[in-house]
């Protein structure tokens, strides 16, 4: 069973990328989400992975952050949500949203996700709603440490969801924010989750040396 792979971004697709690990190529599908966040071909990616296992093959799932891949798992175990529409449920509509929308039986929402019907939202809403609780980030995690935005806190806990070390995490963030200061094109880049994650990964993965211009 795969649970993440480290390797080198041979190919990105909206739906699907192929990382080389090691000389092998696997295919990974992946929801829009994630393929925002990618970094450029030929770059270092981890991807955390839910393997599938049918009768006549086995299918990898990616993700950046451990609560969509726990959020995929728990679409999955509803009737009739198969690992296609949860790619689609994920790209249609964010963690964040999806979890109010299911709480409240949105289901007016939901419906507007392709590929989700009337009765497939119900499903979603009845099957899912008493197992939300699991999802909910623990509050303390959700407070910016002193001197820190709460979107730099998210891409950090991003990066620890990820497996990156602490120290190595903050770091690489204090030196992407810092880089971007003075710059007014450069912080307005910056100003999204989905930006300033993937500028700290990248960051990680090609580490400038000190004194290098």
């Amino acid at each position: 069973m795969i649970g993440h792979l480290r390797g080198q971004l041979a190919d990105k697709r909206p739906n699907q990328v192929v990382v080389d690990v090691n000389g092998v190529g696997y295919l990974v599908s992946i929801p829009l989400s994630t393929f925002y966040a990618l970094g450029e071909l030929h770059e270092d990616v981890t991807l955390l992975i839910h393997t599938h296992l049918r009768e006549d093959s086995i299918a990898l799932y990616g993700f950046l952050t451990a609560r969509e891949k726990q959020f995929f798992a728990l679409l999955i175990s509803a009737s009739g949500v198969g690992p296609a529409l949860a790619l689609k449920i994920l790209s249609g509509m964010s963690v964040d949203e999806l979890l109010p929308a299911i709480r409240a039986g949105d289901l007016v929402r939901l419906t507007r996700i392709p590929g989700v019907g009337r009765k497939t939202a119900e499903r979603i809403v009845v099957e899912l709603r008493d197992k939300l609780a699991a999802m909910e980030p623990p509050q303390p995690e959700r407070v910016p440490a002193a001197g820190r935005t709460q979107l730099e806190s998210d891409v950090i806990s991003a990066l620890l969801n990820l497996g990156y070390d602490r120290r190595a995490a903050e770091k690489a963030l204090e030196d992407v924010v810092g880089n971007g200061r003075g710059t007014r094109a450069r912080e307005n880049a910056l100003q999204s989750f989905e930006a300033l994650l993937r500028a700290t990964l990248q960051h990680l993965s090609h580490p400038v040396k000190q004194g290098a211009k």
